[in-house]
């Protein structure tokens, strides 16, 4: 894993700029760093490496092809590139390094040729001296970021927006669009950026920049060189026909060989375990391929109602792990928020960052790499919103919506406190699989859902609440948000919202929070669950695989049963969550109420200080839970403020 980073402007030696800049991302890659330059051509491509396959010297970036054509800085790994090796011309190889392999394949066969042919997760930059263009790459689910743009006339590229913003000429206008859909989403979704002069490489996608597209500061469209959407659909309309053993079986093949290629490399390696099934089916895999315990790693909170560590100690006891674990306390957490800025580098405000940000530290102390279960969820349907919308959406839509809107009003009529006491006896007469952890924050997305006017709307409004236009000030960007794809006529509103959660929330959300999060700490996180041949086979399977008698990840499910118990893994789904609603009334108040005073906010010009202020105050009075919507809110300014504040701009 490495951070990489180039400019573009013919006529300008920009060697000293990308060093400058490639020292921002010293985080990513602290074992080495390189700079390479063409003077007359007007290009460098800078390079900070974390060594995992190759600790030699014949590993250092950026790295030339044997012919000299291809000058290449990648960040990430290519899985299959033995295999590739085996393909490619007999040739005498310097190392063992991916990223000799893929200038090999390069050569060979071309840019968008060897994309296909390669297996991992990447974000490259490569720059062909021979028809003096620039290629930027991004791998298939969009483990790995890339974002670029222009700054003062070059054109530049990044893993992340720190690089480019001391770019000499640096546009740092706000894009309020980009703005509009962070407060509904908690993410700034791509191709946007919260900058109106940067954008994020699409998944699965290709760039090519000319000098004449330089001179002009113009570029194309990213070319798709592996779509999701297109894999679904080809997937619904070839469905495997395979009973349910079969199904696992398939499953376990697939998953397995994905695990095993990520075992591979030359530094120690362990995984994140909560106990849940993604993370548990992972290690149980790791294990089973492991001829030592595989080191092991959880965070548990002193808060019962956010502690998973019991369920994670278990199922690393069955498994023979090498277990080790951190019990987190407010007093843990609340220090990293004022690093958040630092490490998202763009406002971000899933507050699963917290914890993630710890057990990344945790995991860093012992070990290099990590393997995670995250994509379980999006690719198995495992949010609950899934199969509860699908089933219920039909006849809620029947109910005239000014009805609907009537009982949602209602619902929010009653102050959340009331709720989560009426919750807590209800708790108390059913059992603990069937008890809802936050009843009062539920039942406020389930009232706010009521009152969609069609499908789209629902999922918009599950998956990041209400539009607060009311929060806005100034000029309103129009609100882009995540859609349903079409996929086939007959496809249900659960594959659907499963899809548009793989193509947007996944990557924007998911993955940009364990990215930047292990990176930090210069660790290197692998996600089995999305190599894209498991993608394809989970799509060719029926939802009834997934979704079965009201419970998502029916497929995982089974196939973990074959390496742990059920007992120590059937609990309700919990998630990465914290106690925000508490901190944002007691511990994090004083720091919340300083970035939400009303002159501050009217100052800068971003958010509407009254609305703000409205918020705050129902909040704080436990009237309706807001922590959500304020902790976006809260988190931007807390990234506007890193960034040296002032007022509003673009």
């Amino acid at each position: 894993m490495c951070g990489i980073v180039g400019a573009w402007l013919p006529g300008r030696d920009l060697q000293a700029v990308v060093a400058s800049a490639r020292e921002r991302l010293r985080h990513r890659g602290p074992d080495d760093t390189g700079v390479w330059a063409d003077p007359a051509a007007g290009v460098a491509l800078g390079h900070t490496r974390l060594a995992v396959l190759d600790l030699s010297q014949a590993g250092h970036q950026p790295m030339a092809s044997r012919c000299g054509r291809y000058h290449l800085v990648l960040n990430g790994e290519i899985y299959n590139h033995l295999e590739l090796r085996r393909r490619l011309p007999a040739q005498g190889w310097r190392g063992h390094s991916d990223t000799e392999t893929l200038l090999a394949c390069f050569s060979a066969w071309g840019i968008e040729s060897a994309l296909r042919a390669s297996t991992g997760m990447f974000a490259l930059g490569v720059f062909d001296s021979a028809d003096r263009t620039l290629y930027l790459a991004r791998d298939r689910l969009g483990e790995k970021p890339l974002y670029y743009g222009y700054a003062g006339g070059a054109f530049a590229f990044a893993s992340e927006l720190k690089a480019l913003r001391c770019m000499p000429g640096f546009d740092a206008s706000v894009d309020r669009t980009a703005l509009a859909s962070y407060l509904r989403l908690s993410y700034v979704p791509g191709p946007q950026t919260i900058y109106a002069a940067l954008r994020k490489l699409p998944m699965g996608s290709w760039l090519a920049v000319t000098a004449g597209q330089v001179e002009s500061r113009s570029t194309s469209q990213p070319r798709s060189y592996w779509s999701a959407l297109e894999v679904a659909e080809a997937a619904q309309r070839n469905p495997l026909q395979v009973g349910d053993t079969e199904a696992v079986d398939g499953l376990e093949r697939v998953l397995g060989e994905a695990v095993a290629e990520q075992l591979i490399c030359d530094v120690p390696l362990g995984a994140f375990l909560s106990g849940g099934l993604d993370s548990s089916t992972i290690v149980a895999l790791m294990q089973a391929r492991s001829r030592s315990p595989v080191r092991t790693f959880s965070i548990g909170f002193s808060d019962d109602a956010y502690d998973e560590s019991r369920e994670a100690r278990r199922v690393a006891a069955h498994l023979g792990t090498e277990h080790t674990e951190l019990i987190a306390s407010a007093e843990d957490l609340l220090p990293l928020v004022e690093s958040l800025p630092r490490i998202y580098d763009e406002p971000f405000a899933d507050p699963s960052q917290l914890p993630t940000c710890l057990i990344a530290a945790l995991a860093r102390r012992s070990v290099t790499v990590a393997l995670s279960g995250d994509g379980g969820d999006e690719l198995f349907g495992g949010y609950n919103r899934y199969f509860i919308a699908a089933r219920n959406w039909p006849r809620i839509a029947r109910v005239p919506r000014v009805l609907r809107r009537g009982v949602a009003a209602a619902v929010h009529a009653v102050p959340s406190d009331a709720w989560e006491r009426a919750a807590g006896f209800y708790s108390a007469c059913v059992p603990a699989a069937r008890q809802v952890r936050n009843p009062g924050e539920k039942l406020s997305k389930i009232a706010d859902a009521l009152a969609s006017e069609h499908e789209e709307a629902l999922y918009q409004r599950l998956i990041g609440g209400p539009p607060l236009p009311a929060l806005l000030a100034g000029e309103r960007g129009t609100l882009a948000e995540p859609a349903l794809p079409r996929l086939l006529p007959a496809s249900s509103l659960a594959l659907r919202m499963m899809l548009s959660d793989a193509v947007s929330y996944l990557p924007d959300d998911v993955l940009v929070k364990v990215d930047r999060a292990t990176m930090a700490v210069a660790l290197e996180m692998r996600v089995p669950m999305l190599d894209h041949r498991v993608f394809e086979y989970a799509w060719r399977l029926p939802l009834a695989m997934k979704v079965r008698d009201g419970t998502g990840k029916w497929l995982l499910r089974r196939l973990l049963q074959r390496y742990v118990p059920a007992a120590l893994t059937e609990r309700p789904k919990m998630g990465f969550a914290v106690p925000l609603n508490a901190w944002l009334r007691g511990p994090l108040r004083g720091w919340a109420e300083e970035l939400l005073e009303a002159s501050r906010l009217r100052r800068e010009g971003y958010f509407s200080a009254p609305a703000v202020q409205q918020l705050w105050a129902e909040q704080i009075a436990g009237k309706r839970r807001r922590e959500f919507v304020l902790w976006r809110v809260l988190m931007f300014q807390s990234w506007l403020a890193a960034q040296g504040g002032g007022d509003a701009a673009g």
